[in-house]
């Protein structure tokens, strides 16, 4: 049900992101929508569903973006990873985990979308980069991160109910 549920969710996000979201800049960063709800889904404890959703959210995010699927898919599959780690780690702080993983998956991606741009023949200095793009998006992110990690608990509230024993 949680991964028949991932396309329509994300389908809606990845129109929002890129027809609303992409149009809010601080400098020259946006927030990315797709990556606060993957990292939201993949914090909570009963979700088993994370690496489906970070797939179906690189095909997704691929069809918008001029970027390779393979840096798309590697980036979103990283941040997944990052933030089942940071689940582990901080498995009694939820929260927690979901600001680390914000700030660690918009600079994973980003990252790996600098990489990948350089080496298509794209000329980005790095320095510029992480000032103009990426530090202006991880705080967009980390202002956007509370409430997306409410809505998706919720959500995972409501797939994954918690069995009372009798």
């Amino acid at each position: 049900m949680a991964i028949l549920l991932a396309i329509p969710i994300l389908g809606l996000l990845v129109i929002f992101q890129s027809a609303i979201l992409s149009q809010i800049f601080l400098l020259h960063g946006s927030a990315d929508l797709v990556l606060l709800v993957l990292v939201a889904w993949s914090v909570q404890e009963r979700v088993t569903t994370a690496w489906h959703w970070a797939v179906i959210a690189a095909l997704l995010v691929s069809l918008v973006t001029a970027l390779p699927f393979a840096a798309i898919l590697l980036g979103y599959l990283a941040v997944t990873g990052t933030a089942l780690l940071l689940r582990r780690v901080f498995w009694q702080r939820p929260l927690f985990a979901m600001i680390a993983g914000t700030f660690a998956g918009t600079v994973i991606l980003h990252a790996i979308s600098i990489l990948t741009l350089r080496g298509l023949g794209t000329p980005l200095p790095l320095i510029e980069s992480l000032n103009q793009i990426t530090l202006p998006s991880a705080l967009l992110n980390l202002l956007l991160a509370i409430p997306v990690y409410g809505v998706f608990g919720d959500l995972a509230s409501w797939l994954y109910p918690v069995e009372m024993e009798m």
